[in-house]
């Protein structure tokens, strides 16, 4: 059961970055005997990017799928819906291929490369980097120690570095064939934000659409948007708290998970400023 949250961290989180990758748990058991798919849903109330969210509320639901070879290499592809767009058509999707594997008895490391397609006019932090390439490196012990290196490219080009700690706990079993297990873990974020400015740019489109019907209806002008200080330079960004529980049996896994996030002053959402995400997710694996 482990596998499964090989497959979808490594090949789904690290892909679309909805919510924070999860290099420890992602690696901690790379060995498998056999080739596997595993298909999953998730539900997240925000979307999350490094700690940080968009100005409007973003909920969504994804389906994704993963399909891993015995030697390492997975595919993987995930479409999703913005819960609060009133369109039938999906917001968002993307394909990604990696490797993971041991390095040494107690390192493991995981490669990987994704393209995402993204809406016109998405209101995702995200969207205007839609590639995304990344180097995850993992020391397994009592505490397991993890370096991730994102180099997210497309309109603009940021890089970010994420550090970690985390500790997977078996809580009780329920059964005899299952177990409930939690898997704390903290993380910090440094990395640039020249994607923030493609966001901005984005949404000043949206609104300007809005600010058009707005104005046509009440005969005003739109009132201008917020002021942010854009950040280009490598700064740290965010760091993570995050608590998933999780019920695991031999071939599904239910979690729910709550993540906090605190940005540093250099965040582009201002100083002092905190997130939590919620997300609940259904993996089953063949």
């Amino acid at each position: 059961m482990k596998t499964i949250l090989l497959l979808f961290t490594a090949s789904v989180c690290y892909s679309f970055c909805f919510a924070q990758t999860d290099t420890t748990v992602a690696l901690k058991d790379s060995v498998v005997s056999k080739s596997t798919l595993t298909v999953g849903a998730v539900y997240a109330d925000n979307a999350s990017y490094y700690g940080q969210k968009a100005i409007e509320k973003t909920p969504y639901l994804a389906i994704a799928a993963s399909y891993r070879l015995k030697n390492g290499i997975y595919f993987s592809g995930l479409s999703y819906r913005l819960l609060n767009e009133k369109t039938g058509t999906v917001s968002a999707g993307g394909l990604g291929a990696g490797i993971s594997g041991k390095l040494f008895k107690r390192f493991s490391a995981d490669l990987n490369y994704s393209h995402s397609f993204f809406a016109a006019y998405s209101p995702l932090l995200q969207a205007g980097n839609p590639d995304n390439a990344s180097l995850g490196l993992v020391y397994e012990n009592w505490l397991n120690v993890s370096l991730t290196g994102d180099y997210a490219f497309g309109k603009t080009s940021d890089e970010f570095v994420t550090g970690g700690l985390s500790k997977s706990v078996n809580l009780f079993s329920i059964g005899k064939k299952d177990i409930v297990r939690i898997n704390p873990s903290a993380d910090a974020v440094v990395g640039t934000q020249h994607f923030y400015q493609t966001y901005l740019q984005q949404q000043k489109l949206r609104d300007s659409v809005l600010g058009i019907i707005l104005n046509q209806l009440t005969g005003s002008p739109p009132q201008p948007g917020s002021k942010t200080t854009v950040t280009t330079a490598f700064n740290l960004l965010s760091y993570n708290l995050k608590l998933p529980l999780s019920y695991n049996r031999a071939h599904y896994l239910l979690e729910a998970c709550y993540q906090l996030s605190v940005l540093s002053s250099q965040a582009q959402s201002g100083a002092g400023k905190t997130n939590s995400f919620f997300t609940a997710s259904f993996y089953y694996q063949f």
